[in-house]
């Protein structure tokens, strides 16, 4: 297929770009390069521009006969939704309407969806399946579920085919392909205990210390960003095949707390870090657990990385041969 890429040039983005090249699909990317990178995406023909321009995306479009699109581009950082809520609910859920919109104006029908665990909120029962009651505890769990409603009414109303991947906490970087984490500011747990190893931060802030788990941190599923991405690849096949669509949770079914996943860095690298507790994130649920096994029976969905010491080993080789990011080696 003719696949677009909307915020393909960031980093869960980039490697769905390379998956879907290697199972040789052809690949447009726009993204406007808020927080992606244009180097991360060299083999793909590359559109700077935002998703809510519609005359832009309509001639993309048409130019190169678009069959169907993976939709990335969102503002993503969950404590900045509780400080500027007006930010994720214009780029997030308004720019999504207009997307949507051209999309189903100039016939794209098929499309992927990066949605989140966050939509539960801070569930009761693990490991979550996507029947559990969506309960969002940040404005960017709120935004994800507004765009998965949309897609509801937009399949009713204009016949389109969709899927929403909900992700759990995503890491790690494809082996020997030059692409991998790099956010300004960082907010991921892994790359910033990467950084801190590099010495690029004096020590690891661990938000709380004091949540109801076995060492007091919080408890989160770590999914490879290549089985990730894989994921995307199986969704638009099977709805280019027919298939029904729908949501998918997308995690490894294990938690780690911070500190575990700090005691795993540690042994990855060889080396011991300085760890300070700060205040809990409003808006951090204290467990978020997966269960994947609706889309490893329907779709064949199966981790190649299921274990963190290799989640963290491929994160590790990114940032030890770019400690500061693209193009920009020491």
């Amino acid at each position: 297929m003719k696949v677009l890429v909307v915020g393909g040039a960031g980093y869960i983005g980039s490697h769905v770009v390379l998956e879907l090249q290697q199972a040789g699909h052809d690949v447009y990317v726009l993204d406007n390069l808020q927080t992606g990178h244009r180097e991360a995406v060299a083999t793909a023909p590359f559109f700077p521009g935002d998703i809510a321009d519609n005359e832009l995306l309509s001639r993309l479009i048409s130019e190169h006969r678009i069959e169907a699109a993976v939709h990335l581009a969102a503002d993503s950082t969950v404590g900045l939704s509780m400080q500027d809520p007006g930010i994720f609910f214009n780029n997030n859920v308004g720019k999504g309407a207009l997307f949507l919109d051209t999309l189903v104006k100039t016939g794209v029908k098929i499309l992927v969806f990066s949605s989140s665990a966050a939509v539960y909120g801070s569930p009761d029962n693990m490991p979550i399946k996507e029947s559990h009651p969506l309960n969002p505890v940040n404005v960017y769990g709120s935004t994800k579920i507004m765009f998965e409603e949309m897609m509801h009414w937009y399949e009713k109303i204009y016949g389109l085919r969709w899927m929403a991947l909900r992700y759990f906490n995503a890491a790690g970087a494809a082996p020997g392909y030059g692409i991998g984490e790099d956010h300004n500011p960082e907010t991921h747990l892994i790359p910033i205990i990467l950084q801190t190893i590099l010495g690029q931060r004096q020590e690891l802030q661990i938000f709380g210390n004091d949540y109801p788990t076995p060492d007091g941190t919080c408890i989160r599923d770590y999914i490879h960003v290549a089985d990730l991405s894989r994921a995307h690849v199986l969704g638009l096949e099977a709805l280019s095949a027919g298939e029904a669509g729908g949501v998918y949770n997308l995690g490894n079914g294990q938690g780690f707390s911070v500190r575990e996943v700090v005691r795993v860095c540690e042994a990855v690298t060889g080396q011991k870090i300085a760890a300070g507790i700060s205040p809990r994130r409003f808006g951090d649920p204290p467990v978020l657990v997966a269960s994947a096994e609706k889309i490893k029976s329907e779709l064949g969905w199966v981790p190649q990385y299921p274990d963190l010491e290799s989640i963290a080993a491929s994160a590790w080789e990114w940032h030890r041969l770019n400690p500061n990011g693209f193009n920009k080696q020491l």
